[in-house]
């Protein structure tokens, strides 16, 4: 990955984890239903793909930066629109370990839908 492309990533996921951090009354695993936390609310989902490839951007000409396995468990950040992928254009931006995207079609949300990036 170029220098250009990690700093673009870095300040994306900077300014999503800032507006995150911005939101107040969220509440994260350990806290649901604590109001006033300023821990951002961790959503997850379970991979329907045999593989899923993890990209640098919401789209199939992102850079592959990652994948993961059918039946894996995923944190996702927030949801954006993107490429649509057999009529879905949500995408995921996922945290696990490194930041991500990934589509919407491939994953199946455990509890609540996850919130707009």
């Amino acid at each position: 990955m170029s220098l250009r492309s990690r700093f673009g990533i870095s300040l994306t996921v900077a300014a999503l984890a800032a507006g995150a951090l911005a939101t107040p009354a969220v509440a994260n695993d350990e806290g649901a239903g604590q109001r006033g936390s300023l821990a951002p609310r961790l959503y997850k989902g379970q991979v329907t793909a045999s593989t899923l490839l993890l990209r640098s951007a919401p789209n199939r000409g992102g850079q592959i930066i990652g994948s993961v396995r059918k039946g894996d468990i995923v944190k996702i950040f927030c949801k954006t629109t993107g490429e649509k992928i057999n009529g879905n254009n949500r995408w995921y931006l996922l945290r696990d370990g490194t930041w991500a995207f990934a589509s919407a079609y491939y994953i199946k949300t455990i509890g609540t839908a996850p919130r707009w990036c």
